[in-house]
Parts: structure tokens; sequence; C-alpha cells
């Protein structure tokens, strides 16, 4: 069992594969019939054999998901939390650490996850999308940092305090990206384990259950006040 020797006063957290089992643009690609096309471009950008830049304009301009379909992506990911998803969430908040979602997924669905886990907006950072007044998709957000495969080291640099430290837990290759800007990387391999995590990240939980990660962000003492 790992068992952390840091402090940190911020935890982040990527969605897919990580507080979700699914990932979401598979998801709506399959809900559009077009799974062949896409998933195979999602694997390669989470285990690293093509980035995610190559990939992420390409994708959405195949799927096109429009409103309808990004809220039932929100009913998704909410359906298919990961186990003890909502348990680490409640814990982090009740030792005062600021818990935010960082991920290259879609903002108005994942926006409905973070209200199920009481994760506020702001703390909530995902790709925007642009619909047509008839809901239609227009486009998403190609100045988010987020669609770039260093993406979350941008975010988390963002929100990194001198004086603090700041862990990202999540599943690809992007994750481990964040170290950069300044994240302790902890993988978790709850719903798929990628190679280049397993030994890649600063720490590593198989799973199954997301708890399983407070081991790894909490220092003893914080883990005592939680079991008390």
């Amino acid at each position: 069992m790992i068992h952390s020797d840091k402090t940190f006063n911020a935890v982040c957290f990527d969605c897919d594969s990580t507080l979700s089992r699914i990932e979401g643009i598979d998801e709506l690609a399959s809900r559009a019939g077009l799974a062949s096309q896409i998933a195979p471009l999602t694997a390669a950008a989470m285990d690293g054999t093509l980035t995610l830049d190559a990939v992420y304009a390409k994708r959405l301009s195949v799927v096109r998901p429009d409103r309808a379909a990004l809220a039932w992506l929100g009913k998704r990911y909410v359906d298919e939390l990961v186990p003890g998803a909502k348990e680490t969430i409640n814990a982090l908040h009740h030792l005062g650490k600021a818990v935010y979602i960082v991920s290259g997924g879609l903002l108005p669905a994942i926006a409905h996850l973070a209200e199920e886990l009481e994760i506020p907006r702001d703390h909530t950072f995902a790709v925007d999308v642009k619909f047509g007044s008839d809901g239609s998709y227009q486009d998403f957000d190609r100045q988010s940092p987020l669609a770039r495969y260093d993406g979350k080291a941008v975010v988390c640099r963002s929100l990194a305090n001198p004086n603090s430290m700041i862990a990202m837990v999540g599943d690809g290759v992007t994750d481990l990206a964040a170290r950069t800007g300044g994240a302790y990387i902890v993988g978790f391999g709850g719903v798929v384990q990628r190679p280049a995590v397993v030994n890649g990240a600063d720490a590593f939980v198989p799973g199954p259950n997301l708890t399983a990660v407070l081991d790894a962000v909490l220092s003893t003492q914080e883990r005592r006040r939680v079991t008390a």
C-alpha cells in the first residue's frame, strides 16, 4: 500500500477513466454509430502513441456532439461513477483540501458530474463547446489549453501556490504531463492500466476503488482524521 509523506493543499482529478468508468468521446461516438473511427484515436492519445493535439479536433469534427448529446453524456458520467469517487471527494473536502476536476473532456457534460460530486463550477476545468441557436454542434473552444497534450500542466501551474503542493490523479499520459506544471502525479489504474502511467507516475494506485488514492495524497495524520 502506498503511503504519502507529503501534504497536499489541492488535489486535481481527471474525469474519464478516473472519476467515471467511461471515456466520454468514445461514448458519444458509440451513440452516433462512429465507435470504430474514434475509439482507436482515444486509446492512442491516452497511451501516448499519438499526442492529444493530433486527435482532438479530428474526433470532434467526426462526432459533432450537440447539446442533447452532451446532456446525455453528463448523465452517463454519473451513472458510471468509479466506486469510491464520492467518498474520496467527500474525504478531501472534509479535510479542507481544494478539489478540482482537470480534464480534456467536454465541459457541458463534465459540469454535470462536478455538480453530482459537489465540486464548484470554478473548480471544474474542461473544454467548452459552442452550439448553434438550435443546439447543434458548432465548434469547441480552440483556445483551451486542455485540448493540448500539455494542458493539464498549464492548469496546474495556474493553481499552484509557492507555499503548497498540488497532486494530479489520472489514468493517461496527459496527466503525466502535469508534472511540468508542478504537480505530483498519482496514476490511477482502477479502470485501465496504461504502462506509460504505471511506470511514469510518482505514485501508482491500481484500484479498483478510488478511495485507495487517499493513501497517496494524505499524510498519516490526515488519514487518521478521515478514519476517526
